[in-house]
C-alpha cells in the first residue's frame, strides 16, 4: 500500500511538472479537435525520414493531425536517382505506404530543381537531345513508378530568382528556358492523371517574382501546357504584413489553377538572440499569423483549395534549427511535439466561425 501510495504521489508530481514546463500554455493536442477534422481543406506535412522511422510519437501525430503528406527529401533528385542507371526508392515507398495505410494524400516533391542533384549529373556528357532524354527518362521512371500512388507533383522547383528571370541551373543551360515546359509535359505524359505544381517561395513579397510565375502559368495554360497549380511555399517571418500574405494567394488564384501552401513555416528569430525561448508574447504573435494565413488561404474559392502543408512537424525538426539547438520555433508543435498557440488559434478559428 506504501509502495502504491508513493506511485501516485509521483505521478501526480510529474504531470503537475509537465504542466507547469509547458513553455505556451496550451493544452495537449488530444484535448482539442484534430487539424484534419476541423478544417475544410486538406491539411498536409513534409516528414523527414530519421523521425518518421525511428520516432513514435513524430509518426503518430503525422497520423492524428493530418490527412496530407509529403517527403521533405527523399523524393528530391539525388535520393531517388543517385547514378545515372540507378534509381532507389526504399525510402519513398515507406512514406506511400504510410500514407496508403492512414488514407493520405501524397504530394510528390520535387522532380526537378536547381538544387541537390547527385554528382553524375554535373559530369553528364551530352548535347541538348541527350539531355532532353536524361530530363525525360528521371521524370517518367518516377512517375512511372509512384502512378496511381502520388496524388501530384511539384513537377519543378524554383526556377525564377528575384528579379523574375530564370536562375542559373544545369538545366537552364543545358537544355534553355524550355525545361520547364518539357518536364510538365514529360510528367503529364507518365501519369495524366497526376496533378501537376510549379512550386517556388517568395510569392508573399510581391516582388517580380511572383509576376514572372502568374506569367509563366497563365501562358502555359493557353498554349495547353498542363499545369495544375502554384505552390506557395510561405517560409515566412513574423514581421512580415498580412495585406501582403493575402494578396500573393490572391494574386495566385487570379490564374484559375489550384494554389497550394506548400511548405508553411512562420520564424521568430528576427533581432532575437542565436538562442532563445519562446516567450509568451512571440507565441501569442506567431499565433495570430498563423490564422491570418490560413483564413486569407480559406477567402479563395474552395475549388481551388488543394490545402496547406507545415515544413514538417515540431520545432525541433525545422531545417532553420538544422544548425542549432535552438534556433528558431517556426512551427505549430514545440519542440517535444506539444500544440504550440498557433495550433489552437488554428482550430479555435474553424471551431467558432468556420473560418470565415
Amino acid at each position: 500500500m506504501k509502495y502504491l501510495f508513493l506511485a501516485v504521489i509521483f505521478l501526480f508530481n510529474l504531470s503537475s511538472s509537465i504542466a507547469q514546463n509547458n513553455p505556451y500554455g496550451a493544452s495537449d493536442a488530444q484535448d482539442q479537435p484534430t487539424l484534419k477534422a476541423i478544417l475544410p481543406f486538406p491539411i498536409g506535412v513534409a516528414v523527414g525520414i530519421r523521425h518518421f522511422r525511428n520516432n513514435p510519437v513524430y509518426r503518430n501525430l503525422v497520423k492524428e493531425q493530418f490527412n496530407s503528406i509529403t517527403a521533405e527529401n527523399v523524393m528530391k533528385f539525388k535520393a531517388l536517382h543517385p547514378s545515372e542507371h540507378t534509381f532507389t526508392f526504399k525510402s519513398a515507398d515507406e512514406i506511400v505506404a504510410f500514407a496508403q495505410e492512414n488514407n493520405m494524400r501524397v504530394h510528390g516533391h520535387t522532380l526537378i530543381w536547381s538544387k541537390v542533384n547527385p554528382p553524375w549529373v554535373k559530369e553528364f556528357k551530352g548535347d541538348k537531345t541527350a539531355w532532353k532524354n536524361l530530363l525525360k527518362n528521371h521524370i517518367q521512371t518516377i512517375v512511372k513508378h509512384f502512378k496511381g500512388k502520388v496524388r501530384s507533383w511539384d513537377v519543378v522547383n524554383e526556377a525564377y530568382n528575384d528579379g523574375g528571370k530564370l536562375k542559373e541551373s544545369i538545366w537552364l543551360e543545358k537544355i534553355g528556358p524550355e525545361y520547364i515546359e518539357l518536364a510538365f509535359r514529360y510528367a503529364h505524359e507518365a501519369d495524366p492523371d497526376a496533378l501537376l505544381f510549379y512550386n517556388d517561395y517568395g510569392h508573399e513579397y510581391l516582388g517580380k517574382r511572383i509576376y514572372a510565375i502568374i506569367n509563366m502559368a497563365k501562358d502555359f495554360k493557353k498554349r495547353g501546357v498542363p499545369i495544375h497549380g502554384l505552390g506557395m511555399q510561405m517560409h515566412i517571418p513574423l514581421r512580415l504584413e498580412d495585406t501582403k500574405i493575402r494578396r500573393s494567394i490572391e494574386m495566385a488564384a487570379s490564374t484559375g489553377l489550384l494554389v497550394h501552401l506548400s511548405e508553411v513555416e512562420i520564424s521568430v528569430k528576427h533581432q532575437m538572440p542565436k538562442v532563445f525561448r519562446m516567450d509568451d508574447q512571440l507565441a501569442r504573435q506567431q499565433a495570430d499569423k498563423y490564422k491570418a494565413l490560413f483564413k486569407a488561404y480559406s477567402s479563395i474559392p474552395k475549388s481551388q483549395q488543394f490545402g496547406i502543408t507545415t515544413w514538417n512537424l515540431g520545432d525541433a525538426d525545422s531545417f532553420r534549427n538544422s544548425k542549432g539547438p535552438n534556433h528558431d520555433h517556426p512551427m505549430m508543435f514545440d519542440r517535444q511535439y506539444r500544440p504550440k498557440p498557433a495550433f489552437k488559434a488554428v482550430i479555435e478559428a474553424w471551431k467558432s466561425n468556420k473560418g470565415q
